[in-house]
């Protein structure tokens, strides 16, 4: 082509309307129908059919698909040799007339074709698709090109981030954005990742949560904030983990873990609502309406049940130990009793829960920054909320007393230099802001990549991952 003197990779193209608007325009042409409204397309040739002196091809963009109705008589001899050597995959821009054929396909005549990027490498298989799945994972563009169902999956994740926005400012939260680039360790129990910062000379941990820069905000009078923010864990791969991925935190003044609860119901209701158009979506073949009242039991009651013995933090550890010897649990030497009945729930009853669930009474010992139950010491006010056998979410009513903080954050830097690499450390800064005053409050994260799988139906966080982590291409 630069040989002929043509540009296959031109610098713009002024066009008048998306696809999805010609068809909600047109789209109701009945056949056979030629108009004089003028046009001006774009996208990506899909499908191409030569037929003599005609070409019918269709052409894609973000919105919609719509067909090209090329015409040697209307584009000249050299326009059609052209437009007959365009490839699949070829980016196009179009300008002429909205017409339907005698078929009452609606189409766009062209009177002019210009090639706006040529694709030198050939597009997957269209009627086949990219069914490798590391393949599709690892060149997602192609993915997006030739699987619809990859697009969807990403419009929901679209609809669900932007759903969420939309009703926090009814709610008078403000989005507010905090530091990737940590310190300290601290807001969940995970192994972060480390870098060092030059100037400075100091190391620095990635983000594994934004939970005590928030509650920062919270004491400063900010009352409402959230963040979607990026999040950064050093853990393994599996179809429900990466090691990057999307959290949205919140945290209310003068609210508690109640308050919290109801707002993770309207949230994720809502997000159904605006992504899928209905609340109804199939798990595990069973239609489960997220508009339902969510229930909520004790995670202690859950151990219970599934183990068949009356667990509680307050048992001896000797015995909850034997507990976790009959089920095949492992037992680190380090964990007390409150940890042991976590992991007996994990192994005997999250896997069975499949409608939204709140499970809530979590043990003092398996949540640092959550306040004492107020009708038991040995458990906290805290959630997660699980459906079909994952977590979804998790929040607490926060403790706010300085010297109780500090308590948990000395067990827990006990607990790091002892060999846990999940601990968090001690942060000081964040003691002298609880020392400030925060007012009473309930917090709230919600994973977006698990919600977007929920919504989409999928099984694997990569599906919902625009570019996931994965290992490097073999060579």
């Amino acid at each position: 082509m630069r040989e002929q003197g043509g540009n296959p990779y031109p610098y713009r193209f002024d066009r008048t309307h998306t696809l999805a608007e010609v068809r909600s325009s047109w789209g109701e042409l009945e056949p056979g129908i030629e108009t004089e409204d003028a046009v001006a397309v774009a996208g990506r040739i899909m499908l191409k059919r030569d037929s003599g002196k005609l070409i019918f091809a269709t052409i894609r963009d973000r919105t919609d698909d719509v067909q090209l109705f090329i015409s040697k008589a209307v584009v000249g001899d050299d326009a059609f040799a052209s437009a007959k050597a365009l490839d699949l995959g070829d980016w196009v821009g179009v300008s002429g007339t909205v017409m339907t054929t005698r078929k009452g396909e609606l189409s766009v005549k062209p009177d002019q074709i210009e090639l706006l990027s040529k694709a030198i490498r050939p597009m997957p298989d269209k009627w086949h698709g990219l069914s490798d799945v590391d393949t599709r994972f690892r060149q997602r563009y192609a993915d997006l090109i030739v699987n619809d169902a990859a697009r969807r999956n990403f419009e929901i994740r679209h609809e669900t981030v932007a759903s969420f926005r939309r009703t926090l400012a009814a709610h008078g939260f403000i989005e507010v954005e905090t530091p990737v680039l940590h310190p300290e360790v601290g807001g969940a129990h995970a192994r972060p990742f480390t870098t060092h910062h030059n100037a400075l000379d100091m190391d620095l941990y990635l983000r594994i949560a934004v939970e005590l820069y928030l509650k920062r905000l919270i004491v400063g009078g900010m009352e409402r904030v959230y963040e979607i923010a990026r999040t950064f864990r050093n853990e393994g791969l599996s179809t429900r983990h990466n090691p990057e991925f999307t959290m949205m935190e919140l945290y209310q003044a003068f609210g508690d873990w109640n308050d919290v609860m109801d707002m993770s119901e309207e949230l994720i209701t809502t997000a159904a609502r605006d992504a899928l158009g209905t609340t109804v979506i199939d798990i595990r073949g069973e239609a489960v309406d997220l508009a339902d009242p969510w229930p909520r039991k004790r995670m202690i009651d859950y151990a219970s049940e599934g183990t068949g013995v009356e667990l509680h933090p307050s048992m001896p550890l000797a015995d909850a130990r034997r507990v976790a010897a009959d089920h095949d649990v492992f037992v680190e030497d380090r964990w007390g009793t409150g940890k042991i009945i976590e992991e007996l729930f994990e192994k005997t009853s999250e896997s069975a829960i499949v409608r939204p669930t709140f499970v809530t009474g979590h043990p003092v010992e398996i949540s640092p920054l959550a306040r004492v139950d107020r009708s038991d010491p040995f458990l906290t006010e805290r959630f997660e909320i699980f459906v079909d056998g994952r977590e979804l979410g998790n929040g607490y009513s926060e403790l706010n007393d300085p010297v109780e903080q500090r308590l948990r954050f000395e067990e827990e830097q006990a607990a790091k230099e002892a060999g846990d690499a999940e601990a968090g450390s001690l942060d000081e800064d964040y003691i002298r802001a609880l020392e400030y005053g925060m007012p009473p409050t309930g917090g709230l994260g919600i994973g977006i990549d698990r919600l977007a799988m929920l919504l989409a139906g999928v099984d694997s966080i990569k599906e919902v991952i625009l570019f996931p982590t994965l290992r490097p291409e073999p060579t």
